[in-house]
C-alpha cells in the first residue's frame, strides 16, 4: 500500500511494527539458546515475554483503526536479525558470543525505539492519545531493554577480552608441548628420541 496521508503512514508504521515484533519472538528463542551468561540469558527470556505483549498492543490499536495488524514485511528488521544470526553462529568462543549477542540484541532495540517514537508522534499528531501513549509505554520498555544490554555489556564485553586472552595462552600453551615439526624431522634423521 502506498501512503497518501500522515494516517495512511501511520497504519504502515503500525504494521511494520507488528511484523518486527513476529520476527524478533522467533529470533529470541535462538539467541537465548546461544547465550552462556545467565544474566543474559535471564534478560533476554523476560524481554521475549515484554515482546509478545508489545504485539499484542499493537494488534490492539491497529484493530481500534478498523486495519489488519499484519502487513508487508519489514525488511529492515528481518536484515538486522540475518545479520546478527549469521554473526552469533559463526563464533566458537562463548564469552566472545554472549557479547555479540547483545551487540545484535542492541541493534534490534534501536531499530525499535526510532519505530515505535515515529508511531508514537503519529498517534499524537491524528488525536490518537489511547495509542500514543500506549506505543510511549512500548518506547519506554524498548529504551529500558536497552539500558539493561548496555549494563550487561560492561561485565560481558570485558569477560569476552580475557577469555579472548586466556584462549591465546592456551594455544601457545599447547603448541609449545607439541614438537615442532623440524624437531620430529631431525629426530627421524639422527634416530635419536627426541623429547620434548
Amino acid at each position: 500500500m502506498s501512503a497518501n496521508s500522515l494516517q495512511e503512514l501511520y497504519v504502515e508504521q503500525l504494521q511494520d511494527l507488528f511484523d518486527a515484533e513476529q520476527q524478533i519472538i522467533k529470533a529470541l528463542p535462538k539467541m537465548i539458546e546461544a547465550t552462556q551468561s545467565e544474566e543474559l540469558r535471564d534478560a533476554l527470556t523476560e524481554h521475549l515475554e515484554v515482546t509478545k505483549k508489545q504485539a499484542d498492543r499493537v494488534e490492539k490499536i491497529c484493530d481500534g483503526l478498523g486495519e489488519e495488524a499484519k502487513g508487508e514485511k519489514c525488511k529492515g528488521m528481518e536484515g538486522v536479525l540475518k545479520e546478527g544470526s549469521g554473526l552469533v553462529k559463526d563464533i566458537s568462543n562463548k564469552q566472545v558470543r554472549d557479547a555479540a549477542i547483545i551487540a545484535s540484541a542492541q541493534r534490534v532495540e534501536h531499530y525499535e525505539m526510532a519505530g515505535y517514537g515515529t508511531a508514537r508522534t503519529y498517534a499524537t499528531l491524528l488525536g490518537f492519545d489511547e495509542a500514543a501513549s500506549a506505543l510511549q509505554q512500548t518506547l519506554e520498555e524498548e529504551k529500558e531493554a536497552d539500558e539493561t544490554l548496555s549494563g550487561l555489556a560492561e561485565q560481558l564485553n570485558n569477560e569476552a577480552l580475557n577469555a579472548e586472552g586466556q584462549e591465546e595462552s592456551d594455544e601457545a600453551g599447547a603448541d609449545s608441548e607439541r614438537p615442532s615439526t623440524k624437531s620430529a624431522r631431525s629426530t627421524k634423521a639422527g634416530g635419536r628420541k627426541h623429547v620434548a
